[in-house]
């Protein structure tokens, strides 16, 4: 799959997109490429997929300790792990 030049500048912009508070030249931007790149229209919807089953998942379902520590070793993101 070939990347376009813009693809790294457009993903910096994402969240804020996502968000829906990025500024509407981005936004604009953002749609414009999706249109012409199927790599960020999959990238993009998703995001928005993974985000809308995180916002809508049953509160009282808790990660296993075990499985969240080597979720969190994986994503190198032990420094968030509670001692």
């Amino acid at each position: 799959m070939a990347e376009h030049p813009e693809c790294p500048d457009l993903l910096n912009e994402l969240s804020d997109y996502i968000d829906g508070v990025a500024r509407e030249e981005i936004c604009t931007a953002i749609e414009e490429h999706m249109a012409v790149c199927p790599d960020c229209r999959i990238l993009v919807d998703t995001l928005r997929k993974t985000i809308y089953l995180y916002r809508n998942q049953e509160a009282h379902q808790i990660l296993p300790e075990d499985i969240r520590q080597r979720l969190f070793a994986k994503l190198d993101l032990q420094d968030y792990l509670n001692p």
